[in-house]
């Protein structure tokens, strides 16, 4: 993660006959980060996101893209929104033709693609979003959630560095949601930089990299979540909530529990708070193992068998193409959001579990488990289901 992508420098904006909107606001992203606008209704974010993309000029200061300070006319703006895409939070308003397909295909086609690299780009976009097949299919007949990928597809389909979402679970029930910030972890870790508003401060504190709380046009605080939601008063001035995890973080600190630097961002961080006590009453068990398969190396008939032969196992899926090989293989899911740290949990308590996934995640699933492992002192074997199978054919 290095270089800055956006920056801001003291910007303003007025809108006609209203109030100013955004008020001297300082900020940058680097390449690669996952960053929250966090605040109420009325903050300012959806005002300072469509800056991103130039939809929006301040009024005074300067909005810089690759360092370079954004241009407004026509040439510089069709270049600068190819690499910042933008997703509205209504998919309606974004979703313009009569076929998916169509959809799609409208920003590589007048970005001058030719009918080839048209269709490659298309096909490509949606088989990311898990809409592979769904070309000839008139938008108004999808779902929320499959109308919400039908806007990613068409934003990816240009390539952009930048991906930029104005409160991109509205709408969604909890599964399409934690379906959606799944895709966007995915997205993140091919190396796009991701941008989302909301309100919701228990989907943006385990998600983000850093935090930025606005309201009323000013940033309150910037900085990682932890920092960023850890000053309850700054929280209450901008009108959101302290985290769950941070205010149970601050209530066992009070009864006399050793907390780390590090505050909890998940479940695992708190058990682990909980399990490292001096006079906890856990049971250390042997840990169990967790098997890995990238669905993306190739074809893999033989998991659904070894699934059913271990009837204990835990099956897990990370990424669209991943859960879309379970479901045609007929895989039961157990986890299908915070798969890892489920896992691992799984694991302390003895238990086998298996990570369905594709090539882009496989490295983060061997990451997170060594860093859990060299903070927490504990051993937990990470094993390849693909190098598995050769070696049981071998």
């Amino acid at each position: 993660m290095s270089g800055i992508i956006i920056e801001a420098r003291d910007i303003r904006f007025r809108y006609p006959r209203g109030q100013e909107a955004i008020r001297g606001i300082s900020f940058h992203f680097r390449r690669g980060e996952k960053i929250a606008l966090v605040g109420p209704n009325g903050a300012g974010k959806s005002t300072l996101l469509q800056m991103f993309n130039g939809m929006i000029r301040p009024d005074s200061g300067t909005m810089l893209f690759d360092n370079k300070p954004m241009q407004y006319d026509r040439e510089s703006l069709r270049e600068l929104r190819r690499k910042v895409g933008f997703v509205l939070q209504n998919p309606d308003r974004q979703i313009i033709a009569p076929t998916v397909y169509q959809d799609v295909a409208f920003g590589p086609t007048n970005l001058a693609y030719t009918e080839p690299e048209v269709r490659q780009a298309v096909t490509n976009a949606l088989r990311h979003v898990g809409l592979f097949g769904f070309e000839r299919r008139p938008p108004h007949q999808l779902s929320g959630g499959e109308k919400k990928r039908v806007a990613i597809a068409g934003v990816l389909a240009m390539d952009p560095d930048v991906l930029v979402f104005d409160e991109p679970t509205s709408g969604l029930d909890p599964s399409g949601s934690e379906d959606l910030m799944e895709l966007l972890d995915e997205l993140n870790n091919e190396g796009k930089t991701i941008v989302i508003s909301t309100h919701d401060v228990e989907l943006a504190y385990p998600w983000a990299d850093r935090a930025i709380l606005l309201a009323d046009g000013h940033i309150i605080r910037e900085d990682i979540p932890d920092v960023a939601f850890g000053n309850p008063k700054l929280v209450r001035m901008a009108h959101l909530s302290v985290p769950t995890l941070l205010e149970l973080s601050a209530e066992l600190a009070k009864r006399g529990f050793a907390i780390p630097d590090r505050k909890p961002r998940s479940v695992l961080d708190m058990v682990h708070i909980i399990e490292s006590q001096p006079h906890g009453t856990s049971v250390r068990t042997s840990p169990g193992t967790i098997t890995v398969c990238n669905v993306d190396e190739k074809n893999h008939p033989e998991i659904a068998a070894w699934v059913k032969a271990r009837p204990g196992i835990a099956v897990g899926a990370m990424g669209t193409r991943a859960k879309q090989y379970a479901a045609m293989e007929c895989i039961a899911l157990e986890f299908t959001y915070g798969v890892i740290d489920k896992c691992i949990l799984r694991a302390l308590r003895g238990q086998d579990s298996l990570i369905l996934t594709t090539s882009s995640m496989t490295d983060r699933v061997s990451a997170r488990v060594d860093a859990y492992c060299r903070e927490s002192s504990n051993a937990i074997t990470v094993v390849s289901f693909n190098a598995l199978k050769k070696t049981d054919t071998s």
